[in-house]
C-alpha cells in the first residue's frame, strides 16, 4: 500500500505543477493498494469549467485508468479538505479513505469562494461510510496557498 504520506507528496508536487501552469493550489493523488491509478490539478481556469477541482479530475482520471466507474478499495490524498462537491464525488465514487492537508479555513484564507460546510458534515449528514483523515503534510499543502498567492497571474474564484 502506498503510505499516505508519500500519497499527499504527489498530490503536493502535482498541484506546484498546476500553480506554475497558472491554476490554483490544489493536488490530488488515488491509489488501490500498491497502484498509483491517478494524480491531478486543478483546472478550473484552464478548463472554464468550475468543477474542474483536484478531486473530480483525479477521480475521471481514475475511472478512466480503471474502467470503473466505482473505485473500491482506493485511498484519496487531497491538498486541501475537500468541498461539498469534491466529498461528494468522493462518496459516490466509493472510495475509502481521503487523507487531506490544509482545511477549508485555509483554503477561504487565501481567498478561495469556500462553502464553510466541513467535509465531516456532509459525510455524516449523507451517511458515507468515506474515512475522512485531517492533517496529513497539513504546513506543506499550506504552504502551497503562499505559493500560489505570490504569483501575478492568479485568479480567484
Amino acid at each position: 500500500m502506498i503510505a499516505p504520506k508519500a500519497l499527499m507528496q504527489l498530490a503536493i508536487d502535482k498541484a506546484r505543477e498546476g500553480i506554475e501552469a497558472g491554476q490554483s493550489p490544489f493536488g490530488c493523488a488515488i491509489a488501490r493498494g500498491d497502484d498509483l491509478i491517478a494524480v491531478s490539478h486543478n483546472t478550473v481556469v484552464a478548463t472554464t469549467d468550475v468543477t474542474a477541482h483536484a478531486e473530480v479530475n483525479a477521480l475521471r482520471l481514475g475511472c478512466k485508468t480503471t474502467g470503473q466507474i466505482h473505485l473500491e478499495g482506493c485511498v484519496v490524498a487531497t491538498t486541501c479538505e475537500p468541498c461539498p462537491m469534491c466529498m461528494a464525488a468522493l462518496h459516490w465514487a466509493r472510495v475509502e479513505t481521503v487523507y487531506f492537508g490544509a482545511s477549508i479555513a485555509d483554503a477561504d484564507s487565501a481567498g478561495f469562494n469556500e462553502l464553510q460546510v466541513p467535509a465531516a458534515e456532509v459525510l455524516k449528514i449523507g451517511g458515507s461510510k468515506v474515512a475522512l483523515v485531517s492533517g496529513v503534510l497539513s504546513a506543506e499543502c499550506r504552504d502551497l496557498f503562499q505559493r500560489w498567492l505570490q504569483r501575478s497571474d492568479r485568479v480567484v474564484y
